[in-house]
């Protein structure tokens, strides 16, 4: 009865060892989905924050004003725009990352200037997502990290003052010359001469003889 009793409660020290390790099990596996779907929310928000920062620069550029840069200087220029002396906003504010938690991003500028063309997080971390992004991050598959996820402003956003220029300049070429050709100046000489009248000396006018008076009117003496 005794060793029974021993061998009894060694199975039972056993199943609680393994229920334990099953537990363990299910917390860490819990822990880890938990940890993925943490971070899948996070990615899924830095993508809707570069999509703002996308947005903002767009507006920034198609908001420049004759004879000024398209591309903010710094991201507060976004927050206010300089260019303009009233209040405009182009971003509401400046957003956290949610990967590094801090309000710090990477800046990609236009080559050969200081003006700001997209923003990049700073996290080396790789990325849980790869592939079927939205058609506007369609350039993101295949990125192995969230720092190669750059959010930038489009070709496109910046031909518009490019072409009104252009534009510009076609409506002063038409507005000098009917038809959009180059007129040329009009002649002082109402038609063209040829070469035989500039030769021939100008040519007098003549003179008619005075009419003959009556013969009565023509005896009359002059009154003095």
């Amino acid at each position: 009865m005794h060793a029974r009793a021993q061998r009894q409660r060694g199975f039972t020290y056993l199943g609680l060892i393994i229920l334990v390790a099953i537990l363990g099990l299910v917390g860490a596996a819990g822990l880890k989905m938990g940890s993925l779907l943490q971070r899948q929310a996070a990615e899924q928000e830095l993508l809707d924050i570069g999509a703002q920062f996308s947005d903002a620069l767009r507006s920034y550029a198609a908001a420049t004003p004759p004879g000024q840069p398209q591309q903010p200087p710094t991201l507060s220029a976004l927050l206010r725009d300089p260019r303009v002396p009233q209040l405009r906003r182009h971003l509401r504010k400046l957003y956290v990352d949610p990967i590094t938690g801090r309000a710090e991003w990477g800046l990609l500028y236009q080559p050969g200037s200081n003006g700001i063309i997209g923003v990049h997080s700073l996290s080396p971390d790789a990325a849980l997502k790869i592939g079927n992004f939205e058609a506007r991050f369609a350039g993101f598959d295949g990125k192995a990290r969230l720092s190669e996820w750059h959010f930038m402003v489009d070709a496109q956003a910046l031909q518009p003052t490019a072409q009104a220029g252009e534009a510009g300049l076609a409506n002063a070429s038409d507005a000098l010359s009917p038809g959009g050709a180059t007129a040329a100046p009009p002649s002082l000489l109402p038609k063209s001469i040829s070469a035989q009248q500039e030769d021939a000396p100008p040519e007098m006018p003549q003179l008619q003889a005075p009419a003959e008076l009556p013969a009565d009117e023509a005896a009359a003496p002059v009154p003095r």
